[in-house]
């Protein structure tokens, strides 16, 4: 059996340059994507067509502020009492990852300098990736006490309506996304 050549526009050092560009070219748009979605994680905000109130999302995707979590207090008929323990606990929280906003926007300006550089960088790029790691864990880590805290003030009832309520909604943007894919998918001949 003879092999099917390979028919090609490109020489081969044209694909061997363009190939190490792709490789280098693959941490920086990591941590530019990192920077971009990172502060949309830790903040609340979920993207262009999602929240931007402010709102500061915990793990599960329940709302740790803005009107997110007075609707969600509102869910679960949270009392008096719970609310104030509840506010206590997302102001301390907020006020934790106010200085992370700062430091994200550092992160992003120097992700961008490294995107304009002549030359890629490969080993700043990966400083840059790290950096953006330890942030990310940082937020997560003090977002997900801010939970641990507030459960402790729910009822287990009150926990679990949350968690049913994430759950649906979870399966509402599921459906939205596929429906979107569908919709986005080329249409056969």
């Amino acid at each position: 059996m003879t092999p099917i050549p390979r028919i090609s526009s490109f020489d081969r050092a044209s694909v061997s340059r363009r190939a190490r560009w792709a490789l280098a070219a693959v941490p920086l748009v990591a941590a530019l994507l990192g920077a971009a979605v990172l502060p949309a994680h830790a903040h609340g905000s979920m993207g262009p067509h999602g929240r931007h109130d402010g709102a500061v999302a915990g793990p599960m995707g329940l709302p740790l502020a803005g009107r997110g979590l007075e609707r969600m207090l509102d869910r679960v008929d949270a009392s008096a009492e719970q609310r104030a323990q509840i506010r206590a606990i997302v102001d301390a929280a907020r006020k934790d990852l106010a200085p992370l906003r700062e430091q994200q926007r550092a992160l992003r300006e120097q992700a961008l300098a490294l995107f304009a550089q002549p030359n890629v960088d490969a080993n700043a790029i990966e400083a840059q990736r790290q950096q953006l790691l330890r942030q990310h864990d940082e937020v997560t880590r003090r977002t997900t006490q801010a939970m641990v805290d507030v459960a402790r003030v729910l009822t287990p009832q009150q926990r679990a309506t949350l968690a049913e309520h994430a759950r649906q909604r979870r399966e509402m943007m599921q459906r939205h996304w596929q429906e979107r894919q569908r919709l986005d998918a080329p249409r056969g001949s």
